[in-house]
């Protein structure tokens, strides 16, 4: 599996032996599992919440195209749904956004 952890991919057999998540106060097997999953569902937003903001970088920045400007708004929406980002804070990256794609193509 691979572990998204600051700048560099980590490889692990099982995200249980990194050393995050390793110490568990969990005692049901129930809250074992919701713990388990918790650790699973973080490593994703972060990395998802990661591309997201590299993409944001390269449309700002004038290095993609029209097409990556529709693909990063909707991952933004994406993120703002599962809560990973607050909902306004999505609006006022989508409206920073589509301001810089217009001066650009001016």
């Amino acid at each position: 599996m691979t572990i998204w952890i600051g700048h560099l991919f980590k490889k692990w057999n099982s995200i249980y032996l990194h050393p995050l998540f390793r110490n568990t106060m969990a005692n049901t097997k129930n809250a074992k599992k919701a713990q388990r999953q918790a650790a699973k569902r973080r490593l994703d937003n972060r990395l998802h919440a990661k591309t997201t903001r590299n993409l944001i970088k390269k449309v700002a920045t004038g290095v993609a195209d029209a097409p990556a400007l529709n693909e990063v708004i909707s991952k933004i929406d994406k993120l703002a749904k599962k809560n990973v980002i607050h909902k306004k804070k999505a609006s006022n990256l989508k409206s920073k956004l589509m301001k810089k794609a217009t001066a650009n193509k001016a």
